[in-house]
This record gives C-alpha cells, structure tokens and sequence, in this order.
C-alpha cells in the first residue's frame, strides 16, 4: 500500500491497517512525500501487522514531480517483487498504469482538477495538462478503482473519462475521544494552508462573538505543495486560539470539549476530521458540498463555503439552543456510527477481491 504522511490518507492508511489485521492482511506501507514524523512513525510501530518503507520521492501533485515519480514507480516495482504481494492497493493515480505483478487497485481521495474547479472556480490551467493524463492513464490501467463518496467517483468521470471499474467505499475511524463536558467552544481543525478547507471563512466569522473558536492545524505546506493558499495565523482576535498540529490524542481531547466542529469547506471528498468531531459529540457546521452532504444527511447544518455571514449565523442559532445543538450533535454521532473501520475493511477486501477478477480475465484475455 502507498500513502503520503500529509494529511488524511495517512490516519486512513494506519485504519485500513488494524482493521485489516482480523482477517489476516499484512500491510507493507510504502510512504512518498515528506518522510513520517516521530511520532507518525511511532503511531505504525502500533500496529503490528504493518511494515513501513519509506522514501522521499515527490507526490504527483507537487510542483515539477515527474522524474520523481518515475523513480518512485521504479522502487514501488522492485518493492512488489521482493514482496510478491496479493494486491498493490495504491492511494494516488500515477502508478496505476505500472506493470504490476498483483493486481492494482486505485483509491481516489481526492484530484487536483476537482480541487481546483471547487477552490477557483474554473478548469485547471494548462500547468495541470500533464497530471491529467497521468491520472486518467493511471485510472485505466488499474484493476479496480474506489472512492469514498459517490460525489468523488463522479468527479473522477467528469475530469478523466469513464471509470466503469470504480466502486464507493466510505472510509471509517476509531473514535479519538468520547464525547465529553461541554463549553461554548468552536473548533476547526486541517491544513490551513489548504484553501479547500477554507479555515480562514470560520476564523472570520468567530471574530467578536461570545464563543473561542480553536484552531488546529499545520500552517505551512509540504516542501513542493503548489495551489494553497495558506490561511494566515496573526490575527489579533481575542476569541481564537491557534493550536498548531496536535497528534490524535490531544486533537480529540479538544473535540471532545468543542460544542461545534466548524468545516466551512470548498473541497472535501470525505472529511475524517467532521467524522471524528461527530464521533466525540459536536454539532456539525459544514460547507455545502455535494460531498458532505452525502455522508451526513440531515445530521448537519450546512452553509456556503465563502458566505462568512450564513456561517456565523449557524454558528450562533446552534450556540444559543442548547437544547437543538444537543439533538444535532446526536444525530451526528448515529450518523458517524455507519463509518466504521470493519465496514471499511470489509469494503476493501470485496475491491480487492474484483481487482484479482479483473486481473484474471485480463490473463485469460492476453492467453
């Protein structure tokens, strides 16, 4: 399995892992990107049926990656025929279209071309041209495709052509915390140098109001990351509260205090971090998004991404009714209880089952 430690794929990556681990899967953990911190590091240590390599070839999303990610594909290739594994399951695109032994399945947790059309508003600009290729080359020469929504698999067709093979399988998440004591506490937590998560719309809409709003999150992006748009963390505001990066303990410790979990976002094909604040008792204020909405139904408020004023307004309805706030919250938690680990891994195991059927047709078809 490949991940990068930047952001959402490695705590997915680390739950597939141990959920996987009842049924008898060993995981080798193949990491691209900023090589793990200390204690990402420890976090795999945790989980006994996982083996990490590691490697600091850029991402395909990075500014100028592509002799970076040839060398990559080379040491993925000779890392699967050391190997010799049942199934290369593969959380980018580039690779997919390698000459893979096992057969290769693609996990599509998000593309640059949605991004870019959800966070500007427009197509990609021509810079872009050749990791579209790359992505739809990848694409067809995987044996199966997954999505976490519908509404990312359907981005996949409007951006790469056809995806016959691609299934939906939600993600999962062991809770950080239970729901705890709680206080007229906001928070909202990614990486703010993303402009999809849009932290900037919750930190203007706390200005001046009774709540704190917390903040947790990395400021400054990956060495070679293009296309953010960081969200500057010098404002003078009395009411905001800057954590920084926390590791999962204390970041659930916070959600476990926060009343409202607040991802006012342009972009997210998932959201583990709305997940996990549901999972510890918060109301859900998050952008309208197709996505979003797919996963939570009617257990959250939704408001437009970039109207400051709709989010302040359900921000302050939900802080003021105790009482609607408490029910939300509940509905939430029930909600967040369809996305477990097991039911994740269960998923996966059925791809991966149709990647070794496709990959066999595909060896009767070429005999």
């Amino acid at each position: 399995m490949t991940a990068d430690a930047v952001g959402g794929v490695w705590s997915y990556a680390l739950e597939l892992a141990r959920a996987l681990a009842p049924h008898g899967v060993e995981v080798h953990l193949a990491t691209m990107g900023p090589r793990p911190t200390a204690a990402q590091r420890a976090a795999a240590a945790h989980v006994p049926t996982l083996t990490l390599h590691e490697s600091e070839y850029r991402l395909e999303w990075m500014d100028a990656p592509w002799d970076d990610v040839a060398r990559a594909g080379d040491w993925l290739l000779e890392l699967e025929r050391t190997l010799r594994p049942d199934v290369v399951h593969l959380n980018g695109y580039a690779h997919g279209a390698l000459p893979w032994r096992a057969p290769a399945l693609v996990v599509a947790h998000s593309c640059v071309r949605s991004w870019w059309r959800a966070v500007h508003g427009v197509d990609a600009p021509p810079a872009w041209d050749r990791y579209r290729e790359a992505v739809r080359v990848g694409l067809a020469g995987a044996a199966a495709v997954v999505a976490p929504t519908r509404a990312m698999a359907d981005a996949l067709r409007e951006h790469y052509g056809p995806v016959p093979h691609a299934r939906v399988v939600p993600n999962g998440r062991t809770p950080l915390a239970a729901p705890g004591e709680k206080e007229p506490l906001v928070l909202t937590a990614g990486r703010l140098w993303d402009a999809a998560k849009n932290v900037r719309a919750a930190v203007e809409a706390s200005a001046g109001q009774a709540w704190t709003l917390a903040v947790a999150g990395d400021a400054s992006p990956p060495a070679g990351a293009r296309g953010g748009d960081a969200c500057g963390t010098g404002t003078d505001a009395t009411n905001v509260r800057w954590l920084g990066t926390l590791p999962p303990r204390e970041l659930g410790a916070w959600m476990a205090r926060a009343a409202v979990y607040a991802l006012p976002a342009r972009y997210e094909p998932f959201g583990l971090s709305a997940l996990e604040a549901a999972q510890a008792g918060c109301a859900l204020v998050l952008g309208d998004v197709p996505s979003l909405r797919e996963v939570w139904g009617d257990a959250a408020t939704y408001v437009p991404p970039d109207d400051v004023s709709a989010l302040r307004a359900a921000i302050a309805r939900l802080m003021a009714d105790d009482a609607g706030r408490v029910t939300l919250a509940r509905r939430a938690r029930r909600r967040a209880a369809d996305y477990s680990p097991a039911r994740m891994a269960d998923g996966h195991l059925a791809a991966y089952d149709a990647a070794a059927r496709a990959g066999e047709r595909e060896v009767a078809a070429c005999a």
